[in-house]
């Protein structure tokens, strides 16, 4: 427990974003080194073991490794000492959790071959892809799967397992409008980009309600606005940054078909130009029933809590495209400790001892698959 600490914590200190991990890289590689294995370089700046068993089936266990542009609000020992960045969705716990696991493999035999894979830019734009196009899995024959992630909405040790579909796909998109400037007391002379996003707004916000089956879950989120150059000025260019989230395909078809016939229509109605870009995707997580079936058959009814599909997103998604893989959440809520704010928020943390169940977790899969 007290080296799944330290590693937390030394983590917890070293926040980097995206693909540009040189600290966080240099941790977990020299980590895994001191343990005895070879570890290798993938994805830039991921780090991946593989530890040969009896036969080549490889069992994978997945942690990411990015944090977020987040400014920590908590006081602790172990603060971020990086300004601005912050590990506000627990992946330097789930560092933590595949280090125990690799280190408490590595001097024991298994039929199946291990594959330990630290992977970066999970919160984008998605190191998981980048993982399976640099041939993780044509290098090792993978059998199957696991990743888990801490959930501050359950209490501190309860698993969350689901079956089927557990989180969204999810697609940014930008919206540019371009108007034409004048000045605010001459507005006839412009295209107002302002009055222009105001209307794009409200129509968006209509697509769900108006476009999308109510039995089909689906959000679309407008997060930022910028624009303008000053009060007495009509603007002329105004961005506006967003997400789409959904469970089918379909619905997420439906949602791009409207925002664009919205978009054509407000380009008519005011003589303007608005440019639409959509970012890359990542896919829903569904979990497979037989992973499902296994793995929950390993825990009692009260190491695990019955939650809804979240409109969260995940790029293990790509993983669970390639071979059978199977996601979970864990508990890390602790109200007695104030450990109840949300991920991605500058007060989030968790109770330690999580730690250690998430590695019992893995420990226990692994034990499972075996026989």
């Amino acid at each position: 427990m007290n080296q799944l600490k330290t590693w937390r914590r030394e983590l917890h200190q070293i926040p980097e974003l995206g693909f540009d991990l040189p600290k966080t890289h240099a941790y977990v590689f020299n980590a895994l080194k001191a343990m005895g294995y070879a570890p290798f370089t993938m994805a830039k700046t991921g780090v991946v073991v593989y530890k040969e068993g009896a036969i080549q089936e490889a069992l994978a266990f997945r942690a990411d490794m990015d944090a977020l542009p987040i400014q920590e609000e908590i006081h602790s020992e172990h603060l971020s000492t990086h300004p601005g960045q912050m590990h506000a969705c627990g992946h330097d716990g789930h560092m933590a959790m595949v280090l125990g696991l690799a280190d408490w493999a590595k001097d024991k035999t298994f039929k199946h071959s291990l594959l330990f894979v630290f992977q970066p830019a999970e919160e984008g734009p998605g190191g998981a892809k980048q993982l399976i196009e640099e041939g993780l899995f044509e290098r090792f024959k993978v059998k199957a799967m696991f990743g888990l992630h801490l959930y501050p909405n359950l209490t501190v040790g309860q698993l969350a397992l689901i079956k089927g579909p557990m989180m969204a796909q999810t697609n940014e998109f930008d919206l540019v409008i371009h108007g034409r400037s004048a000045h605010g007391a001459q507005p006839h002379l412009g295209v107002d980009a302002m009055v222009i996003q105001a209307q794009l707004v409200l129509a968006v916000q209509s697509i769900v309600s108006r476009s999308v089956n109510p039995l089909d879950a689906a959000v679309v989120t407008l997060g930022t606005i910028q624009g303008g150059e000053a009060r007495n000025i009509i603007p002329q260019q105004i961005e506006l940054k967003g997400t789409i989230r959904c469970f089918s395909p379909n619905v997420f078809e439906t949602i791009k078909a409207r925002i664009d016939a919205i978009v054509r229509g407000l380009e008519h109605a005011y003589a303007c130009k608005i440019d639409v870009f959509y970012k890359a995707s990542y896919p829903p997580v569904i979990n497979p029933e037989g992973l499902y079936t296994r793995v929950d058959a390993l825990f009692d009814e009260a190491e695990k809590s019955v939650i809804e599909p979240m409109m969260f997103a995940e790029d293990f998604s790509f993983y669970q495209a390639q071979v059978p893989a199977f996601f979970a959440m864990l508990g890390s809520r602790n109200e007695a400790l104030d450990h109840i704010y949300p991920l991605h928020h500058g007060r989030f943390n968790f109770d330690e001892s999580v730690l250690e169940i998430g590695l019992n977790y893995y420990q226990r899969i692994l034990e499972h698959l075996e026989t």
